[in-house]
């Protein structure tokens, strides 16, 4: 068991929260910070501690974990005078969680690791329900050494700890993870809209394509219907353990890494459509398996 140590957490979200109390379960001191005053109270009421600013978080500690929205916030909060690379103590343990474009991790990563710091890049599969049960999936990039440092909190959190390579490889295995996931959810949200059509049973469908070639993870772990999967949102009103719009923000993100790199993503651009349409038909904040009934509306 690792030594307690003293964490700041930065983003106490749908994910950030429950990946904190963990750390705060496993005896570490997490202090705390976001945005949002009921995050920070949750995270209190977990044990945790609030810190009254992102400095304040990563100030005298040993590691300090981000999970935010998108690159320029991790920029924003990283770089600069004011940013966490110049607050911290040289030394410190950076572990980026957020979800968010190769370019801005490699960025912060080498201004990082140029001021005597570690860093991995260390986002994230699992939704709310893997954060909360510390059951998530991590793809790692960073050094072999930052990423010896970061496995025993990833451990922790998570329960497939992947280091994928150097600087930015964990976003890249995570926008292509993701890509995957938006395109297989529509096909087997469109295999049972199709089998309703037909007139057959969806539970039939699910006893078929569960136990043959139609498998998937989209089916068998979070089927987009209620009743087979009782852990499904579907079962829970499409309450989001993974929201529409952020699946639509992992879809635009392996877009424009296609675009970069010159890649061939046909399947993927029309994923993002597809969320893009769903999203602006009030489908933004519900879980991304909804996006069935968006299909079953069209023609």
């Amino acid at each position: 068991m690792t030594a307690s140590k003293t964490i700041g957490f930065i983003g106490l979200g749908n994910m950030g929260g429950p990946m904190a109390a963990n750390l705060v379960k496993a005896g570490h001191k997490v202090l705390g910070f976001d945005l949002s005053a009921e995050a920070v109270e949750r995270h209190v009421a977990a044990g945790g501690v609030a810190a009254s600013s992102a400095r304040e978080a990563a100030t005298n500690v040993d590691v300090v974990v981000t999970m935010l929205p998108a690159g320029k916030h991790v920029r924003s909060i990283y770089l600069g005078d004011e940013g966490l690379v110049s607050t911290a103590n040289t030394g410190t343990l950076f572990i980026d969680s957020s979800t968010i474009d190769v370019d801005s991790s490699r960025a912060v990563a080498a201004d990082a690791t140029a001021a005597g710091m570690h860093m991995v890049d260390a986002p994230v599969s699992g939704g709310a329900v893997g954060a909360a049960a510390g059951t998530l999936t991590f793809m790692v990039g960073g050094s072999d050494e930052a990423m010896a440092l970061a496995r025993p909190f990833l451990d922790i959190m998570g329960k497939s700890i992947v280091h994928a390579g150097d600087a930015g490889a964990g976003q890249a295995a995570k926008i292509c993870n993701n890509m995957l996931l938006g395109i297989s959810m529509i096909g087997t949200c469109e295999a049972f809209v199709l089998a309703e059509k037909l007139g057959l049973d969806p539970e039939k469908l699910y006893e078929i394509s569960s136990t043959s070639s139609g498998q998937c993870w989209s089916l068998t772990s979070y089927c987009p219907i209620p009743g087979p999967v009782p852990s499904s949102p579907a079962n829970n009103s499409y309450k989001p353990g993974f929201a529409a719009a952020m699946m639509l923000k992992d879809l635009k993100l392996a877009q424009e890494a296609s675009d970069s790199s010159g890649a061939a993503t046909p399947m993927g651009a029309r994923a993002a459509e597809l969320y893009d349409l769903f999203c602006n038909s009030d489908g933004e904040k519900v879980d991304f398996s909804g996006i069935i009934h968006y299909l079953r509306s069209l023609k």
